[in-house]
């Protein structure tokens, strides 16, 4: 792996020399010695990280060089990573202008080595981040991200059934986006200009639930003075979009599984028997096989149902993609408040080390409600209204970093059924490489066989 670049802007000698000794291993140095030198070095080598002096020599031009440099760096290049050297002063100015992280004089080089390496994983985060919203159009899932390995099997499962009228279900906890792919088959597919109409089982009372699916007759009940069409017919041609089966009374499951078999309705108090082509694509947050032991599913409903069964991982199964959903969720806030934002270190370090067990949903609430209460031009963990159990400090980068390597190991060989040739060709490394993973983290590559 390349080492990334780091440009140090220093004008006492004994000190770039002291970092050069340093840094030289793991980092490939630039140096300036004054803001337009840096200025000039960032234009011409676009260095990932910067590591600034604020005690820079006066200028005739500047009371306070140090932090006008600063200014014109974050401005020149806003995606660099800068850590700025101090002393007493500065830091809380040099932090609100858009610096990433504080080093104190005097010097110790490996806490200084930590808060750079820590910088440059952010910063390739970041970088990854763009590349993925980049490419996002290629993705058949409008709306949805991903890199991880769960998440592209499941975009090419939908790129591949998308265009057949097969039944699918959706499985996942609540808020992993079940309903945004539902959406995605629907616009992928060959009825994508008829209508789409969702409703929630849970959430409609079991009494009316079965005219509102299937329609009712004029007089077919107290109430009931006109006819009316139940979803299934609204959704003529188009797709039906069941959120949360499990919850459905047993009546209802035999009615369903009568239009899944023979593709017609009577509706509420009628007799006559109505044709009805819809595409249904269902989803729950039960695992339905727990409550077909349990005698609450019929079985021959769930299997009509999952002709393909798709399952959404939890997003804190997801590290890789949790940054990226959450600039994503950024940019749209950005642009709905009419304000330009960034993460701070410690909201990345946040939304990094946080459980979200509302997924995808909670993190778009926190981005939301971060860009509402920052107070600065950057979004810190105090205004995602979070709370992290574990203090982010007190969690290495190693940590960050193992957690993300061992999901990445636990996908690929989940994906390739543990064959170690097919494994290590998915995760780009070689085979000694991956046998050395598989001992690290203690996973055997049997158990996905």
């Amino acid at each position: 792996m390349s080492k990334p670049t780091l440009l140090i802007v220093e004008d006492e000698e004994l000190i770039r020399a002291q970092l050069k000794c340093g840094l030289r291993d793991d980092f490939t140095l630039l140096f300036a010695e004054h803001a337009r030198e840096a200025l000039s070095a960032l234009k011409r080598e676009q260095p990932a990280l910067v590591c600034l002096d604020l005690g820079l020599l006066p200028d005739p031009e500047c009371a306070e060089p140090g932090l006008e440099a600063l200014d014109l760096i974050m401005k020149a290049a806003p995606q660099t990573k800068v850590v700025v050297l101090t002393g007493n002063g500065g830091r809380g100015s040099a932090v609100q202008l858009g610096a990433f992280d504080y080093h104190h004089k005097p010097i110790r080089l490996h806490d200084l080595k930590v808060a750079l390496q820590r910088a440059a994983y952010f910063q390739a985060i970041e970088a990854d981040v763009e590349k993925q919203r980049a490419g996002e159009a290629a993705t058949p899932c409008e709306g949805m991200l991903g890199r991880t390995s769960a998440m592209q099997e499941i975009f090419a499962v939908v790129s591949r059934i998308a265009r057949t009228d097969v039944t699918v279900l959706i499985q996942g906890e609540s808020g992993t986006g079940k309903e945004l792919l539902a959406r995605a088959i629907h616009s992928n597919s060959s009825r994508d200009r008829r209508p789409f109409v969702a409703i929630n089982c849970g959430a409609i009372p079991d009494t009316l639930l079965e005219s509102e699916l299937f329609g009712h007759e004029k007089g077919a009940y107290t109430g009931a003075h006109i006819q009316r069409k139940g979803r299934l017919e609204l959704a003529e041609g188009g797709t039906l979009f069941l959120d949360e089966v499990g919850e459905m009374s047993a009546l209802l499951q035999v009615k369903l599984l009568r239009f899944l078999q023979e593709r017609a309705i009577e509706r509420v108090g009628g007799r006559e028997v109505l044709r009805v082509d819809a595409r249904v694509v269902a989803a729950t947050n039960k695992d339905l096989k727990v409550e077909l032991q349990a005698g609450r599913f019929r079985e021959d409903l769930y299997y009509r149902l999952s002709v393909v069964n798709l399952t959404l991982p939890p997003l804190r199964n997801r590290a890789e993609d949790i940054v990226l959903i959450a600039n994503a969720f950024l940019q749209r806030s950005d642009k709905q408040h009419r304000r330009k934002l960034r993460f701070g270190s410690s909201a990345l370090e946040a939304i990094i080390h946080y459980a979200w067990p509302g997924n995808i949903r909670e993190l778009e609430n926190a981005v939301e409600r971060g860009v509402l209460m920052a107070r600065t031009k950057f979004i810190e963990a105090r205004d995602l209204g979070i709370e992290v159990k574990n203090d982010p400090d007190l969690i290495s980068l190693r940590e960050a970093r193992n957690r993300a390597e061992r999901n990445a190991l636990v996908d690929a060989l989940a994906k390739t059924r543990g064959n170690i040739t097919q494994g290590a060709r998915l995760l780009a490394v070689s085979r000694p490489k991956l046998h050395g993973l598989i001992a690290k983290y203690q996973v055997n590559a049997r158990d996905f066989r």
